[in-house]
């Protein structure tokens, strides 16, 4: 007996359900791999993790249910070793530290790493507190793992035909590497940063399309209770697309985002709301201090100075504004050489320090 698509053509077994030209297959692909980046970030990222807005029970178990079958990650695995990597940031104990783990060993074993990590039963214990211990998670999700993988391979199969096989591969691999390997490893080597947190986070690219706005790394991890990880007016976050919709459709409730210094006319006086303020914006008042008054000043002085030396106001301005317990022996080196080379330069190095402890009181401990 033929067998005909969806399009009433004959086909043969192998072609599956749908027969999909070579362009539809790629497009539903992205398309499949895109709705598990939304739910690893919407979901498990900005509300397991940091409870940074509120979803409906129903966008909840629909998210819960999406990645069981994409990717058989369990929430409260998920949720604990994140937020161990934030209270442990480059140290020995961060699960997936390029620094202590190696850049490599993280992008292409990151995945392996976070399994690793989660079964740790005091992690769990400790960073996996308000996740989900309904029926369903107990005797479904947690009990098969990989259950809801081997279900989506069939549907792959059945839908696809023999392409299916690579389809559900596409899908498999695609959170391991691109959100534990890529995000957790180069988004901790290479890049920009618009602050100067504690840890090495970088922005990878000003646009997170890709993998759903966590492109925005140091964005994040300056702000991790944010649900919106774009900052500057160029940077796009996907995300945070996907959570506007919600919003709009009466889906989520958005709790926190980057907070924003309001100038109250007349105001003469410092009192706790103003303190707070400037605590708040601790970070944007830094980078301001980096792109106001360190580059202006290295700039002029780079100018003025000898040719045979102005090479290192360029090589090595960017060290000027970096986080201090980021630079390494010879990079400390290279700053006090540059400083030699101008009085004035020195004095706005020194100023830049001592404003980051008033602002920062855990530097002030660490100093």
């Amino acid at each position: 007996m033929p067998l005909f698509n969806f399009r009433g053509t004959q086909r043969m077994w192998y072609d599956g359900f749908l027969d999909p030209t070579p362009w539809q297959l790629i497009m539903v692909t992205l398309l499949i791999t895109h709705l598990t980046v939304v739910s690893v970030t919407v979901y498990l990222h900005r509300y397991s993790a940091h409870r940074a807005l509120e979803l409906h029970p129903a966008v909840k178990h629909a998210f819960r249910f999406w990645l069981w079958l994409t990717t058989g990650m369990n929430t409260r695995e998920w949720t604990a070793v994140h937020r161990k990597n934030h209270a442990c940031c480059e140290t020995p104990e961060d699960p997936h530290s390029p620094r202590y783990k190696g850049l490599a060993n993280v992008l292409w074993r990151g995945a392996e790493l976070y399994k690793a990590e989660a079964g740790n039963t005091e992690t769990l214990r400790i960073y996996g507190k308000n996740c989900p211990d309904d029926w369903i998670e107990r005797h479904v999700y947690s009990r098969f793992p990989n259950g809801g993988a081997m279900l989506m391979l069939l549907i792959d199969l059945a839908l696809f035909g023999a392409f299916g096989l690579s389809v559900w591969a596409v899908q498999m691999l695609w959170i391991p590497f691109w959100a534990a390997g890529v995000v957790n490893g180069l988004g901790h080597a290479v890049g920009y940063r618009n602050f100067e947190c504690r840890d090495a986070a970088t922005n990878l690219v000003p646009w997170g399309i890709l993998i759903g706005g966590e492109e925005l790394h140091n964005n994040h991890h300056t702000y991790p209770g944010s649900a919106k990880l774009s900052v500057r007016p160029w940077e796009f976050d996907m995300g945070w697309a996907w959570i506007r919709l919600l919003v709009l459709l009466g889906l989520a409730e958005v709790k926190r985002t980057v907070p924003v210094a309001h100038r109250v006319a007349d105001k003469r006086h410092l009192d706790m709301d103003t303190a707070r303020a400037i605590l708040n914006n601790r970070f944007q008042i830094m980078a301001h201090y980096r792109s106001r008054v360190i580059a202006p000043q290295v700039r002029m002085e780079a100018a003025r100075a000898e040719a045979s030396v102005r090479h290192l106001f360029h090589r090595d301005k960017g060290l000027l504004a970096r986080e201090s317990s980021l630079l390494e022996a010879r990079q400390q080196a290279r700053i006090q050489s540059l400083l030699e080379q101008s009085q004035t330069l020195r004095v706005v190095y020194e100023r830049r320090l001592a404003l980051q402890q008033v602002l920062d009181p855990d530097q002030r401990q660490r100093a």
